[in-house]
């Protein structure tokens, strides 16, 4: 079995998720094997049918007065209690802040070899083999894991997920998780969204960032006007931008940051440092914008706009509108 965590948001199941779930479906069938899904504490019973119809064949569900809320420690217990009894041949989790927290302690915990941050996995041989960006986005490894369990985690909007199937059906299973309250050193007892519930940038399909050549926190208003146009958007920033305290640090994209793989990422007055390509490489499309016509950013954009940004934007924005209305 290629066993994939879940992670849920007020009730409902991260995108993210879906994606390493129908990766995990994938894989698992060039295997022979069957995937499996895990959702750990309190969750909507409806949820399992979404999981079954995006590839699961079982779903797991591990509960505990101790898991009520996201802790590090009881999630990499229950975890592991799980993994010693299914024994799966992996567990995928989806390379989010969640993700990336607790795929090492579960690792640790099974002294199991772990690939973080994969942007491709595939079969030879009968042995997964993963692929990850390594050197800021400058080379690939391809490795393969020789521990069991093997623990990895996927960059989110890279992976498809895999197409609803109608009247799709599987084995839901609860287990009671051994996770004493002793055991948990500390959990999350409140999260803060920004204002207007903007998406995440590392789950949004188009990403709109600012950076120092914005000048101030008012000109993300630009940023934001254009990114309310457009589906599944979100405004993201340099690490300049949120050092200058323009914008909050959820935004910041790069080697610091978030790593974001949209399907369109548009760099806005960002001249491009390593740390910041970094984070952002992996962008199907990316267009900058930027006065400085030896700014680094153009060497990694598709389409460049040398111009000031304060008169692009404004012109792009109303372009957006007018395709919408037309």
């Amino acid at each position: 079995m290629v066993l994939v965590f879940i992670e849920t948001r007020d009730g409902k199941i991260k995108k993210s998720s879906f994606e390493a779930l129908g990766e995990a479906a994938r894989r698992a069938a060039d295997l022979g094997l069957a995937a499996g899904a895990v959702l750990v504490g309190p969750a909507d019973a409806g949820l399992d049918g979404e999981l079954f119809a995006r590839g699961a064949a079982k779903v797991f569900r591990l509960e505990s007065p101790a898991l009520g809320a996201y802790s590090a420690q009881g999630y990499a217990l229950a975890l592991k209690g799980l993994v010693d009894e299914v024994k799966p041949l992996a567990v995928f989790l989806s390379a989010t802040a969640m993700g990336e927290d607790l795929a090492p302690r579960l690792a640790a915990k099974l002294d199991a070899g772990m690939v973080s941050d994969c942007t491709r996995t595939a079969v030879e041989g009968g042995s997964l083999v993963y692929t990850r960006p390594i050197f800021a986005g400058k080379a690939l490894a391809t490795l393969k894991l020789a521990s069991r369990p093997e623990i990895a985690t996927l960059r989110p909007n890279v992976f498809a997920p895999a197409g609803p199937r109608a009247g799709a059906a599987g084995e839901s299973v609860t287990k009671a998780a051994a996770v004493p309250e002793a055991a948990v050193g500390g959990r999350v007892t409140e999260v803060l969204k920004d204002a207007g519930d903007e998406i995440d940038v590392g789950e949004a399909e188009v990403i709109i960032s600012g950076g120092r050549g914005l000048k101030g926190p008012e000109a993300f208003g630009l940023l934001r006007e254009a990114a309310a146009l457009l589906p599944r958007a979100a405004v993201g920033a340099s690490r300049s931008a949120v050092d200058s305290g323009w914008i909050g640090h959820s935004h910041q994209v790069g080697q610091t940051g978030k790593t974001v793989s949209p399907n369109l990422y548009i760099a806005v007055g960002i001249s491009g440092a390593i740390q910041h390509l970094a984070g952002m490489s992996a962008s199907k499309v990316i267009v900058a914008i930027n006065k400085d016509p030896e700014a680094p950013i153009f060497k990694v954009a598709d389409y460049g706009i040398v111009g000031d940004l304060f008169q692009v934007m404004p012109a792009l924005t109303a372009e957006l509108k007018k395709l919408i209305a037309d």
